[in-house]
């Protein structure tokens, strides 16, 4: 007799929180204000995790549950979506057991013994597109592989064997310059083990770099940067201890006694070539943008001066307040003797979520978007940040409504930086439904160019990608930089 269905009564499943658990296709979604621009061809992918069953743990967090990939496919000024579960090996066994098979965040020794040989991955964080292949990842296993037009999982894959680590990162960087890959793995041979592995991808998929190393610890390395010559990775103290782990533990502790350590691997070179930077006990989940400037390479982060996840306590269990994080500026010198770095503030506004013109990715730039003005009722903001100016343009979408992650998509593929649109995913908490707007990137106080509604609640999503209609057709993007 299968077991009755019940989610816990915490807050993570309250309101807006509420699993979705389902699956949805609508043709020709309602435009009700403005008009989708002229020209805006392509398929906007998210990634974000939803609950195929509880895991009857009080102690769930937000970024557990099963991948949930949702598409906005854009031609001729309509707009179809379409949501799929990631049928991972996880997804499969409990989909047959009708039941939740999976305990607590990453740790396989709180699972159901009849899932010892199952992996734990759920694809739940991004979606990626590369050398016409679209990929769901989650940072502790291999991609899964969906079909670009139905989202059906293709399966698990190392593509074709060119990924030597047991996982792949869930934040990788396409070029859409040079159509590379650029990639990592961290705790690359296992749960807890301290090793790192960049990867690169040329245009056609196949593997030109593979770099191993060391990392000072067994580190959460959830997103880094790259910029012509240097791979940036900063390892903050959220360490896994497999000890405490094996006790039916946290998969990662806070340790503010340790220190943030940033290694500059050598892009095209090998580990002899690594550089390395300490400072204070810092973390973060989400890089901007890096790139050089003489000497000096920057990364561009939301940067807490502190624990970026108050649920992961410290060894003792203490529990740290939370800290907003700040848009900062980290700068290592090339030519320095010491292996200090240099960190400033860019904003005065916290945020998260940080985008940029993806052509401007691993160059010099200009613009930032990212998600700002928390309210207290719940609600935030788009915002974009002019770096030569310092102005702060803004976007709201009212009362108790939240946006998600942002994604710009150039006007023309040679126009200027940040020459484009935005497309925002929106709760509308109010009304217990989404809608996805599109905004001028140059001027967002504008308002919505367009506003297309969801009859339905896209409950969440992390992270995704814009990919072109002629880039669907040959997996190739057609984005060139505009000459100076």
């Amino acid at each position: 007799m299968s077991q009755p269905i019940r989610f816990p009564e915490i807050q993570l499943y309250a309101g807006w929180g509420e699993p979705m658990r389902t699956e949805c296709t609508i043709d020709a979604l309602e435009v009700i204000q403005g008009e989708i621009p002229a020209g805006l061809s392509g398929t906007l992918y998210r990634n974000g995790a939803d609950r195929q069953y509880p895991s009857g743990r009080e102690d769930d967090i937000f970024i557990d549950g099963e991948g949930m990939v949702h598409m906005f496919r854009f031609k001729d000024g309509q707009v179809d979506y379409k949501s799929r579960w990631v049928e991972t090996d996880r997804f499969k066994v409990q989909a047959k057991a009708r039941r939740g098979l999976f305990g607590r965040y990453r740790n396989t020794f709180t699972n159901d013994p009849a899932v010892a040989e199952v992996h734990n991955g759920t694809a739940n964080t991004t979606a990626m597109f590369h050398a016409g292949h679209l990929y769901a990842l989650k940072e502790d296993d291999l991609p899964y592989e969906l079909d670009p037009d139905t989202l059906a999982t293709l399966g698990r894959t190392d593509i074709g064997g060119q990924i030597t680590a047991t996982r792949f990162t869930a934040h990788p960087k396409v070029d859409p310059i040079t159509n590379e890959l650029l990639a990592f793995a961290y705790q690359a041979k296992g749960d807890g083990t301290k090793d790192i592995v960049f990867y690169a991808f040329d245009a056609k998929g196949a593997k030109t770099t593979e770099i191993w190393f060391d990392m000072p610890y067994a580190a959460c390395v959830h997103d880094f940067a790259v910029t012509e010559d240097w791979v940036v990775f900063p390892f903050f103290p959220l360490i896994t201890d497999m000890e405490h782990v094996k006790q039916g533990g946290a998969f990662y502790q806070w340790h503010p006694d340790q220190e943030t350590v940033i290694a500059l691997v050598p892009r095209r070179g090998d580990a002899s070539g690594i550089r390395w930077y300490r400072g204070a006990a810092t973390s973060a989940g989400h890089m901007m943008n890096a790139f050089q400037q003489g000497n000096e390479v920057h990364l561009d982060l939301c940067l807490y001066e502190g624990n970026c996840f108050p649920f992961f306590t410290t060894p003792e269990g203490v529990e740290t307040p939370p800290v907003p994080p700040v848009l900062t500026r980290i700068s290592m010198d090339l030519a320095r003797n010491d292996d200090a770095f240099a960190k400033a503030p860019l904003m005065p506004v916290p945020c998260e979520m940080p985008r940029t013109d993806d052509r401007y990715q691993t160059r010099g730039y200009k613009h930032g978007y990212m998600i700002v003005y928390r309210g207290a009722d719940g609600s935030s903001s788009t915002g974009r940040l002019d770096f030569e100016t310092g102005k702060l343009d803004v976007w709201s979408p009212g009362p108790g409504d939240t946006v998600q992650e942002c994604q710009f998509v150039p006007r023309t593929p040679d126009s200027e930086e940040g020459d484009g649109w935005l497309l925002v995913p929106v709760a509308r908490v109010s009304k217990n439904r989404s809608d996805l707007v599109v905004l001028d990137a140059q001027n967002l106080a504008a308002g919505p160019v367009a506003t297309v509604k969801l009859p339905v609640r896209v409950r969440s999503t992390f992270h995704g990608c814009w990919v072109p209609e002629e880039t669907l057709e040959t997996g190739l993007y057609p984005y060139k930089l505009r000459a100076a």
